[in-house]
């Protein structure tokens, strides 16, 4: 594979030199580092990366190539992609089409080659910053310029531009073979019979759908901008919140809807879920240093340490939640609030993503736990009623 010269300008005025693949252009975004050593393909078509331009710290990417099971959306979100080493052979036996193919069918600027744990130290010390690639036109100046000139992620209300445009039903259940035991979730009832789940797309993944629907759900996925009224119209038995991209506290829309919902059926949030939960609660958020991007994160639950993985850069202000509200997990690195639970509202989230296909799969119980909240509201429902 002949590749041209690439750089990786970053707003702050360094530059990083590399090769060109996948698409060879232009982009820019905020440039953040990702920990995980499996999943990559995961990570390329998760929404919640919108706009920003993914370094991975594994030394080399690409060496299991991409097969079209993995995808957890129906296209490439990541504004760009950054690698050490890209592998120049794919070799496992669900492999369709090499990592560089694949990035170019999608349209994914990438660039390999550059020293990724110079960049990841980088980051760290001086925090997630905007950055432009380009393998066409290499001149630091104008590209720290692009850099400089890009959306900041601050006050960004990107759920917007990553919704689905109208509601659809789901109902593709996991893949048998990656569970220890997902034929213990389906229960046998039914289709009627089975709870009704709203699910907002805020920039959903795949595999909480299918995790859902492979728990007897009847699943209906919203668009973000989704009223309450259109909400309770539909009858949900539960309420799911998503993960997705950008400034939580600029999804106004989206905090008032939660904040109508709270009380009215059972609610359970992931990542950007969990910071519209909060803030619907009247806490606060805020943009951290260089957040949290990984499969390996330690977070603290009931007294039991879970490896989780998470692509989060905002978080919610602990000291903002009301009374009320508790802090179930606790990111043991940092200290960071990673879940809430509100008893009186029947509503829990977590920042992290029990859902993660390449795993861990340590936080798959959340799930259970939400069934049972929906399955224990709606048999409280249908007593009552069978009692009026």
């Amino acid at each position: 594979m002949t590749s041209p010269p690439a750089l990786l300008a970053l707003e702050d005025g360094t530059c990083w030199p590399g090769a060109g693949f996948g698409k060879i252009g232009e982009t820019t975004g905020e440039v953040v580092f990702n920990t995980s050593m499996t999943g990559y393909q995961e990570i390329i078509t998760d929404p919640s990366y919108y706009g920003q331009i993914v370094v991975m710290t594994a030394p080399q990417i690409g060496n299991v190539g991409t097969n079209p099971d993995d995808d957890e959306s129906h296209r490439a979100w990541v504004a760009g992609f950054a690698v050490r080493e890209l592998s120049p052979i794919a070799s496992n036996y669900r492999s369709r089409k090499p990592l560089n193919e694949y990035l170019k069918d999608h349209g994914v600027v990438g660039i390999m080659g550059l020293s990724t744990r110079a960049l990841v130290r980088h980051i760290r010390e001086k925090g997630a910053m905007r950055g432009a690639i380009s393998s066409v036109n290499t001149d630091p100046e104008r590209l720290i310029e692009m850099a400089r000139a890009s959306r900041d992620m601050n006050g960004a209300d990107l759920a917007r531009e990553v919704t689905c445009d109208e509601p659809y039903r789901w109902v593709e259940g996991v893949d048998a073979q990656w569970y220890v035991e997902p034929a213990a979730w389906m229960p046998d009832e039914p289709s009627a019979a089975r709870p009704h789940i709203v699910a907002f797309d805020f920039g959903v993944k795949r595999n909480i759908l299918r995790l859902l629907a492979s728990r007897g759900c009847r699943i209906t996925v919203v668009p973000a901008t989704t009223t309450a009224e259109e909400v309770l119209a539909m009858q949900p038995d539960g309420v799911f919140l998503s993960n997705g991209p950008g400034d939580p506290a600029a999804c106004t829309y989206a905090i008032e809807t939660t904040r109508r919902l709270l009380g009215r059926t059972p609610i359970f949030g992931i990542c950007l879920g969990h910071q519209i939960l909060g803030l619907a609660l009247g806490g606060r958020t805020y943009k951290m240093k260089f957040g949290h991007r990984g499969g390996n994160q330690p977070v603290l639950a009931n007294s039991r340490v879970e490896i989780s993985s998470h692509n989060h850069g905002f978080a919610v202000h602990a000291d903002s939640l009301p009374p009320g509200v508790e802090i179930t997990h606790v990111n043991l690195n940092d200290g960071c609030v990673e879940g809430l639970r509100v008893p009186a509202c029947n509503a829990f989230s977590v920042q992290y993503h029990p859902e993660a296909s390449p795993g861990p799969h340590d936080a798959g119980y959340l799930f259970d736990q939400f069934i049972q909240a929906v399955r224990s509201r709606a048999r409280g429902a249908s007593e009552d009623g069978a009692q009026g």
